[in-house]
């Protein structure tokens, strides 16, 4: 059992040589977890009387001081059209993802996460706004963590268990989440191609890392991404090594995906494509993170998770 908080020392070995004994379902070689980022309506604005307008998109310019139609429409895209792509291309394989999505999101877009929902989706917490938390005061970050799982959990119909701050987390996130008691996980860890558990104040909490590699956001500038086939190949090469390791020890894969990015007509097929080689190849499972968190607990022998 491993404990990170900020009075323990950093974990730079992990499981080292001692793979835990944990088997996937069906016998699969490596579980793979789709995360769709719900980002558009949370993202800086000052329409919505934010501090200033949000400036990364596919081009990187903010505008200060005025209110930015552009970005807004941007980001406007997700919604009105990618979600629908991204729904589909999973849906025509059977895989099941993890929607991580900001609070002020999901009191915009109610519609989107019940669609999801009815879909066999799960619906995660990614922060109130689409903000870092680093250097947030404690109890600001509290309320928004209080505040973001209320609002999800009305727009979806559930109520959400995993949470996924946008890249940075503070040394505070993972202890009041925990104190919450509504959360089974978090993904605010790029550390392992393995869920782990920590421990605070007697409680157990699933850990499952994700991945910035893996991911969509490589379309933006600097990225590495150009073409839809540039993020089909790097991912299928993630797949196969894990695949390959699977064969003797328990493996994860994350991969990113956003409404606005991936949902764009030149990339879509190559979502439909990785899907598709994923699903056909036999040895994955494809499941939601809540799953994958639980199925984990269970093997390594924890007691089952219930909310507080």
């Amino acid at each position: 059992m491993t404990t990170i908080f900020p009075s323990q020392p950093r974990d730079l070995r992990g499981y080292g040589h001692d793979d835990p004994a944990v088997s996937w379902p069906n016998g699969a070689a490596l579980a793979v977890s789709f995360v769709v980022n719900v980002e558009e309506g949370a993202e800086r604005n000052l329409l919505d009387g934010d501090e200033r307008n949000e400036g990364i998109y596919e081009a990187r310019e903010e505008v200060i001081g005025a209110v930015d139609p552009c970005m807004t429409s941007h980001y406007d895209y997700g919604p009105r059209a990618g979600y629908r792509r991204i729904r589909d291309a999973l849906g025509r394989f059977g895989a099941r993802a993890t929607f991580s999505t900001c609070g002020r999101a999901a009191e915009r877009l109610p519609w989107l996460l019940r669609d999801a929902v009815s879909n066999g989706h799960e619906i995660g917490c990614h922060g109130w706004r689409w903000e870092t938390h680093a250097g947030m005061p404690i109890e600001q970050e509290r309320d928004i963590i209080a505040r973001t799982h209320a609002a999800i959990g009305k727009a979806a119909g559930v109520a959400p268990v995993g949470w996924h701050t946008r890249s940075a987390s503070t040394e505070n996130t993972r202890r009041l989440l925990i104190e919450h008691g509504g959360f089974l996980y978090d993904s605010d860890a790029y550390d392992d191609d393995l869920p782990y558990a920590v421990e605070h104040g007697g409680r157990r909490h699933m850990v499952l890392p994700y991945a910035f590699d893996t991911n969509d956001m490589r379309f933006q500038p600097g990225g590495g991404f150009v073409q839809g086939e540039d993020f089909t190949r790097y991912c299928l090469a993630a797949f196969d090594r894990l695949r390959r390791e699977g064969q003797s020890a328990p493996r994860m894969l994350s991969i990113g995906l956003h409404l606005r990015i991936i949902g764009r007509p030149a990339r879509i097929d190559a979502l439909e494509r990785l899907v598709e080689a994923i699903a056909r190849s036999g040895e994955a499972w494809i499941a939601p993170r809540a799953e994958i968190a639980r199925h984990w607990r269970q093997a390594i022998g924890l007691p089952e998770w219930q909310p507080c």
